[in-house]
């Protein structure tokens, strides 16, 4: 295995290691670093557009869930990339890293329902496989953007 390749099998191992630190939480404290990360977002909103009048309660869900949706997004790079990296092309490497990060999800929701204060959910399944996904598409866009602005650059131009 090349070195790009373990380091990007490395790369996707590792937060998939951060997903699962998160979900090993207990629901207090899982609760507390959101409610965190919701302050802090407030307080952005806040001086941007003064006496928006948002509180922790009601953006707190809004948070969470965002959070499902971006860490899969990220998961879904990471492992089309070390899948690309190690020889797996065209739309496998997607439909792999798709499968992966959905399987994932499912083991992870799993997991939750043996933590203490954390209850696992379908409808998490379903935010973390959009997340994927997305992240799939994005990939998918930087790696023909990227293509383009090669053949361009190497004086290949598209349509001719």
């Amino acid at each position: 295995m090349k070195n790009g390749a373990k380091i990007a099998w490395g790369a996707a191992i590792l937060w998939m290691a951060v997903i699962f630190m998160l979900s090993h939480q207990p629901g207090s404290q899982s609760s507390q670093l959101s409610s965190s990360v919701t302050e802090v977002i407030i307080q952005a909103i806040e001086t941007i557009v003064p006496d928006s009048g948002g509180g922790v309660e009601q953006f707190h869900t809004i948070v969470r869930k965002n959070a499902h949706f971006f860490a899969y997004l990220l998961l879904g790079i990471l492992l089309t990339n070390a899948l690309r990296r190690s020889g797996v092309t065209g739309w496998q490497s997607f439909a792999l890293a798709f499968m992966g990060s959905v399987v994932y999800a499912m083991s992870d929701e799993i997991h939750q329902l043996f933590i203490e204060g954390r209850s696992g959910e379908v409808r998490d399944v379903a935010i973390d496989s959009a997340g994927a996904a997305a992240g799939l598409l994005l990939y998918a866009l930087l790696v023909k953007l990227l293509s383009e602005r090669n053949n361009i650059k190497n004086g290949v131009f598209p349509g001719r």
